[in-house]
């Protein structure tokens, strides 16, 4: 494989980014950035309403076209590389983000009628106008007793497939009447690059539609036409009939107009989509017993287990889809609604002048923060700023911060926002383990994993386990490269490109003990607000919780 290269894009929520790797190696030779001018930061937002999000399906393809030039660009500074030994693309995306599209696979938005209309975006993942509808949708699914719920654990999301495409029937009916199907992101681009845009050609992903849209070889793909039927009449015109395909298929192949575009020869292979964080858990090298953390806004985690392996449904995980990671692998994906944006909404919205409310402010809180022992401030949060993931799938359920006083201080809260979001982390490991999955260790990728110390030291205190990082900063891209060269033939198998392309950094964060003991107390006060104002108990111990902090506090202090 010496002197072949792949291409990784990684359409994230708000910028783009392309990198070029050497595929014998897993070099990184060429890296590049484009952010989505439409909106604020890429968002289309409704002022109107505060659970919408959508984004302009425009700003993908240009990003393409912007950061593929751009990276290849900078990888012909490397000696040896040439655009002739670019041998394969892989592409991943948030998820789900499906876009209304017509006939000829346009996106509604990109044509004069619908380009202004919100409906006829792309819907973000993030966008939690649906959550009426996936209420429904999990009712009707249990009263029919369809399987279909078996495999999400249990709960539809409002950030899933169906329920915003139900919302849109239902509150922007002209622009349903336009569309001809719905298309995930991450099998749009794939589409649009290779000029397969025609919905009854276009290959569908396996990661998008058995983790989002309830797809399954077991009840012959997508929900029965009188399922769907039955929660609005029409609904069934939706559905696609085509088989969903791991990465490892081949999509298509670059088409000459866009080959141009982005300083490539045509003809280069495009590999099936997939999301970002599964993706990202290829580029971290997972593998059996290993949890990848892909932490950014948002979080996702990601497992593998053998398809021989039998495993039980799992209550509250966003699936459990065989090949929608690793092919011939079981993918398992969790996740927490918000991380980085819970931090970056304190810095924002919150944070006095003296740290500022910019990106300065961060380093300034966090290294303020790092002073500060496990329990010595007396709060608690809850993770809920954008609604609930894993494992309660509840968009409505909110933040909580539960300890203040009038000496409280900025740090002391941006400290407690950290170890919330470690707490959603350590419940959802809690689960996995509960239900038999076991996680053996932990590999982190993302901003955040990368640059910040503090906090990974945290989450291996909070979780009493070790914490790795991913050898490449751009985890997701390199797991979409890793994809391009097998869909190309460059390996036989995903694991073999691994074992070349991927890797971890030597740093390694241990946990404390006397800081995982404290945690430990700590995490008892966080399931009981977890299961109180989740709706899983009945309140029983939350009387308790306020002087329990005290006593951790109290305790603390004196060392």
């Amino acid at each position: 494989m010496a002197g072949k290269y792949a291409i990784g894009v990684d359409y994230g929520t708000n910028s783009v980014r392309a990198l070029v790797v050497d595929v014998a190696t897993g070099a990184e030779i060429g890296t590049a950035v484009y952010d989505y001018p439409s909106g604020d930061a890429g968002i289309l937002l409704d002022p109107s309403d505060p659970h919408l999000a959508r984004q302009h399906p425009g700003d993908y393809i240009n990003g393409f076209v912007a950061s593929v030039a751009a990276a290849v660009q900078q990888a012909a500074a490397t000696p040896g590389f040439a655009v002739d030994d670019v041998v394969g693309i892989g592409i991943d995306t948030t998820g789900s983000t499906p876009i209304p599209v017509n006939a000829d696979g346009v996106a509604l938005a990109l044509t004069d009628q619908f380009r202004d209309n919100l409906a006829a975006q792309a819907w973000l993942w993030k966008d939690h106008t649906a959550h009426a509808e996936a209420l429904e949708i999990t009712e009707l699914a249990t009263q029919q007793q369809r399987p279909y719920l078996a495999k999400c654990g249990g709960t539809y999301s409002s950030e899933w497939y169906w329920s915003k495409i139900l919302h849109c029937l239902r509150t922007a009916p002209d622009v349903a009447a336009a569309t001809h199907t719905w298309v995930e992101l991450c099998d749009f681009v794939p589409a649009y690059i290779t000029g397969t845009t025609d919905p009854n050609r276009m290959a569908r992903g396996i990661c998008a539609a058995g983790h989002k849209a309830l797809y399954s070889e077991q009840w012959g793909g997508l929900p029965a036409n009188e399922f769907l039927d039955a929660l609005e009449d029409g609904l069934s015109r939706f559905r696609y009939t085509t088989t969903a395909l791991p990465s490892n298929r081949v999509a298509g192949q670059l088409t000459p107009e866009v080959a141009a575009q982005v300083g490539l020869k045509p003809g280069v292979t495009v590999a099936v989509g997939a999301f970002d964080a599964h993706m990202g858990a290829v580029g971290a090298g997972c593998g059996k017993g290993a949890l990848v953390k892909i932490i950014g806004t948002s979080t996702c985690d990601c497992m593998v287990a053998p398809l021989e392996q039998e495993l039980p449904d799992v209550p509250g995980l966003c699936g459990i889809v065989p090949e929608s990671v690793l092919p011939g692998m079981y993918g398992l994906e969790a996740g927490q609604s918000a991380v980085g944006d819970i931090f970056n909404w304190f810095v924002r919205y919150l944070s006095p002048a003296a740290y500022g409310n910019d990106g300065a402010a961060h380093e300034k809180l966090t290294a303020e923060a790092a002073k500060l022992k496990p329990g010595e401030s007396g709060l608690l949060a809850l993770d809920w700023n954008n609604g609930n993931r894993t494992i309660l799938v509840d968009p409505r359920l909110s933040g909580l911060l539960v300890g203040q006083t009038l000496h409280t201080t900025a740090p002391e809260v941006y400290r407690a926002l950290v170890e919330a979001t470690a707490f959603g982390a350590l419940t959802i490991i809690n689960r996995l383990e509960e239900y038999g999955v076991k996680v053996e260790q932990v590999i982190n990728c993302g901003g955040i994993a990368e640059k910040n110390p503090v906090v990974m030291q945290i989450y291996a205190d909070v979780c009493n386990r070790p914490m790795r990082i991913s050898r490449s900063a751009q985890t997701c891209a390199l797991g979409a490269a890793v994809f391009g060269a097998v869909a190309a033939g460059a390996y036989a198998t995903v694991e073999e490109a691994q074992a070349a392309m991927t890797g971890l950094k030597a740093t390694e964060y241990q946990p404390d003990p006397a800081s995982a003991a404290t945690y430990a107390r700590l995490y008892r006060q966080y399931k009981t607000l977890h299961d109180a104002f989740g709706g899983v108990s009945n309140g029983q111990g939350v009387g308790a919780v306020m002087k329990e902090l005290i006593a951790i506090r109290e305790a603390v202090r004196k060392g």
